[in-house]
């Protein structure tokens, strides 16, 4: 079967090579099928059905089930030999034929269930809260390195965890989140330009034709996707999960369905809060630790280091559900962000008013929370802080409380962090960001994949799905 489906697409490529060189020759794309001829186009898409056919057969059938769900679609300006959106009420995955049609079989079939792993894993939702603080290059490899762990028979161009820690000089370890890679990833792009405002890398999606591929437009389809909430999108989502789940899923899947299903909100508060810290006023200073950045053969000139100062108030809601236990776990966060910054961080107890204010440098310096129990009132703390010349408060509540503030913040970013109990903040007008506090996995050493084949995956390991 494997050889009779590669002289099959060695003769749609050729047709589709010609269709490809009529669409330079017009070189006017008004719509992305419009100029692909029918037959071709019933040929292409029998030709899927032999592949969607053997994936229904293999031990992983949840891919030819899911792919079946979908709308298929070819575009010839696909960087990419695959990709999807979301259309209607339909999840819809498009093919370059002059792409995925070079493929091995074994290949074809990973770059489909690469696109419905994106899927499965809230991809499309996670991406566009992640862009409003990484650019669209870390997103797109972060991604790629997330899905492309758990698959076998990549395409050789493909965008793995090695390649990635090749080409930028990491240490990444396998099966953590994507915001863990994002991150990491960001940070490594950043050092390499030393203008953190250059421009994102030329894309191109003005193309009639992609004959290679562009690991950096591989996503842009996402951005063609109908507008639709988050909430309604993980609605179907979890249909298309349902109806794909027909026989025994493999470790990695089973893990990936249930943190869809578990995912109430798409980031972990403390990821806003780090964001949120390393936004606070900046300056460099001078180290012969480093070299300079321009004239590195210069041994005489000092490098320069950011040195950040960072005043963060602590808001505590005593008359709230949120449990010591909580609270110093919460504060374990704020320190390790603020670690390597010059900081100073004020807690503030606080039920209908302030009740008592201290410093800490580290995690021993928290106190047992005072026995008092009044009423809920979040105004005394912004008073307070109107005071201090902070840079951010961060507020711990269940988020039962007053409607309004009676004073509004001066000068700083506020971030409200509800405990587990606590599902609404109560206040109609925040000033910030309102987010859900939640454990975070602790990382067990014990778990660690020590047989890394190229591409391929553990039963014992699976992405770190972080919750709110």
């Amino acid at each position: 079967m494997k050889q009779s489906i590669s002289v099959e697409a060695t003769l749609l490529y050729q047709q589709a090579s010609i269709i490809a060189d009529n669409i330079l020759q017009d070189n006017v794309r008004p719509d992305p099928e419009a100029e692909i001829p029918a037959d071709f186009q019933n040929e292409f898409f029998a030709f899927l059905g032999r592949i969607n056919g053997h994936l229904m057969e293999d031990k992983d059938n949840f891919f030819g089930y899911f792919l079946f769900q979908m709308t298929k679609s070819i575009r010839f300006d696909l960087a990419s030999p695959t990709g999807v959106n979301f259309k209607g009420t339909r999840y819809q995955i498009y093919f370059n034929p002059l792409l995925f049609l070079t493929l091995s079989p074994e290949q074809m079939e990973s770059t489909i269930k690469h696109e419905i792993l994106h899927i499965v894993s809230l991809h499309l939702i996670r991406a566009k809260e992640l862009r409003e603080n990484y650019s669209k290059q870390a997103i797109t490899l972060a991604m790629d390195v997330v899905v492309n762990t758990y698959l076998d028979h990549l395409p050789p161009f493909s965008t793995t965890l090695e390649w990635v820690n090749t080409n930028f000089s990491l240490l990444l370890k396998p099966f953590e989140s994507l915001e863990y890679y994002v991150d990491k990833i960001q940070t490594a792009l950043d050092i390499r330009t030393e203008n953190k405002n250059l421009p994102e890398p030329e894309s191109d999606a003005d193309e009639t034709v992609a004959v290679s591929y562009n690991p950096i437009t591989t996503h842009e389809l996402w951005d063609e996707s109908d507008p639709v909430d988050d909430e309604t999108l993980k609605k179907f989502t979890e249909k298309y999960v349902d109806a794909s789940s027909k026989g025994d899923l493999s470790n990695y899947l089973e893990s990936m369905i249930k943190a869809l299903k578990d995912n109430k909100d798409s980031l972990p508060w403390h990821w806003y809060l780090k964001k949120l810290i390393g936004s606070v006023t900046s300056s460099w200073k001078r180290t012969p630790m480093r070299r300079n950045r321009r004239q590195p053969d210069r041994l005489d000139l000092p490098g320069k280091l950011r040195s950040h100062t960072a005043k963060i108030l602590v808001g505590l809601d005593i008359s709230g559900s949120i449990t010591d236990a909580e609270f110093r776990q919460a504060i374990g966060e704020v320190l390790q962000l603020v670690r390597c910054y010059d900081h100073e961080i004020i807690v503030t107890e606080c039920d209908d008013q302030i009740r008592r204010t201290y410093r800490i440098r580290d995690l021993e310096d928290v106190k047992g929370r005072l026995d008092i129990r009044g009423g809920t009132a979040y105004s005394p703390v912004f008073d307070y802080a109107n005071t201090q010349n902070i840079d951010l408060l961060v507020y711990f509540t269940d988020g039962k409380g007053e409607e309004k503030l009676q004073t509004s913040p001066r000068g700083y970013k506020v971030l409200w962090v509800l405990s587990g109990h606590g599902e609404t903040l109560s206040l109609k007008n925040p000033y910030g960001l309102v987010k859900r506090l939640a454990k975070l996995p602790d990382y067990d050493p014990s778990l660690d994949f020590d047989d890394v084949r190229g591409g391929g995956f553990s039963m014992a390991n699976q992405e770190h799905t972080s919750k709110l």
